[in-house]
C-alpha cells in the first residue's frame, strides 16, 4: 500500500487544524467574554481580547451568586453517582459474563432493549415513583438510580469481560477462591481501562445533567452547577460577562477530567470493541 505523499499529509494537517480552530472559536469567545468589563462584550467592531482583564467577574460569580454551594452540590452528586454506577455495572456485567443460569440471555437482551427507549418515556412514571417515596427536593432521585446500574455501562463492561480468559476464573475457583474474591482480586484490576472509560462517561453525564435536577430540585440551596447556570441570568440582570464566567466554572472540571483520563478513556473504548 502506497504511503501518502508529504504534500497530501500537509493538506490533511491543514484541514484538520482549520477544523479544530473553528471548533475552538466558541470556547475562546466564552473565556474572553468572561474576562471582559461589562459593556465591552458586544461592541462593534468586536473585541477579541479583554482590556482590562476582569478577574473579579469570577469572584463575583463564585462568592456573590453562590457558585460555591452549587459546586459542592455537583461534586457530592457526581461522586456518589460515579461510585454507584461503576460498582453496580461491574457486578452485573461480571455475573452475566461468567455465570450460567436460566434466562441469562433473555435478561441481557431485555437490558439492551432498554437502551432503545427514549428517556422521556420513563420520565413521568419515574417522577411519580419518587414522589410516592417522598423523595422530591432531595438528592435521592439523582443518586440512588445509579446504584441500580445502567444498560450502557453493563453492556460496556460485559463486552470487556468477555475478552478476558475464562481460565483465570476456573483456576482461581479450583484454588479455593470464591466468586467475589475472583471478581475484586482478578477481574477488577484487569478491567481498569474499561472501568476508567465508564467512569469518564458517568462523570460527564452526571456533571452536565440539567434536566433531572430541574425536575426534582426546587430548593435553590440544592441546585447543582448546570441548574445554577441556567438561572444565573436572573440573578446578575442578564450580564453576559458574569454568565460566561459561570459557564467557564461549570465546564472546567469536565475538561480537566477528560485531559487526565484521556489515555484510559481511549484504551477502554478500544478494548471493548466499541470503536468505529
Amino acid at each position: 500500500m502506497n504511503r501518502p505523499s508529504a504534500a497530501l499529509q500537509w493538506i490533511v494537517y491543514l484541514v484538520l487544524g482549520a477544523g479544530a480552530a473553528i471548533m475552538l472559536i466558541p470556547f475562546f469567545w466564552m473565556i474572553s467574554t468572561s474576562l471582559m468589563k461589562a459593556g465591552n462584550e458586544l461592541t462593534l467592531p468586536p473585541k477579541l481580547l479583554p482590556d482590562p482583564v476582569m478577574w473579579s467577574n469570577y469572584k463575583t460569580v463564585w462568592l456573590e451568586v453562590n457558585f460555591v454551594r452549587y459546586t459542592m452540590n455537583s461534586v457530592f452528586v457526581t461522586v456518589l453517582e460515579l461510585i454507584g454506577m461503576v460498582a453496580s455495572c461491574a457486578i452485573v456485567a461480571y455475573g452475566l459474563a461468567f455465570f450460567q443460569f436460566r434466562g441469562r440471555n433473555l435478561i441481557f437482551l431485555a437490558m439492551l432493549g432498554t437502551m432503545m427507549l427514549p428517556s422521556q418515556i420513563t420520565m413521568i412514571p419515574t417522577y411519580f415513583i419518587w414522589k410516592s417515596f417522598g423523595a422530591l427536593n432531595t438528592f435521592y432521585p439523582l443518586i440512588l438510580r445509579s446504584f441500580l446500574g445502567g444498560a450502557f455501562g453493563i453492556f460496556l463492561l460485559h463486552q470487556f469481560f468477555k475478552t478476558l480468559p475464562r481460565e483465570l476464573f476456573d483456576a482461581a475457583y479450583v484454588d479455593g477462591a470464591n466468586p467475589w474474591k475472583i471478581f475484586y482480586m482478578i477481574y477488577v484490576p484487569l478491567s481498569k481501562p474499561a472501568l476508567s472509560a465508564l467512569a469518564v462517561f458517568t462523570f460527564i453525564s452526571a456533571w452536565n445533567n440539567t434536566l433531572e435536577p430541574l425536575i426534582y430540585l426546587q430548593d435553590k440551596k440544592m441546585y447543582t452547577l448546570p441548574l445554577g447556570l441556567l438561572f444565573l441570568k436572573n440573578e446578575v440582570e442578564n450580564r453576559m460577562t458574569l454568565i460566561m464566567a459561570g459557564a467557564v466554572i461549570t465546564v472546567l472540571p469536565v475538561l480537566i477530567v477528560f485531559l487526565f483520563a484521556q489515555k484510559h478513556f481511549v484504551q477502554g473504548i478500544a478494548s471493548t470493541g466499541m470503536k468505529g
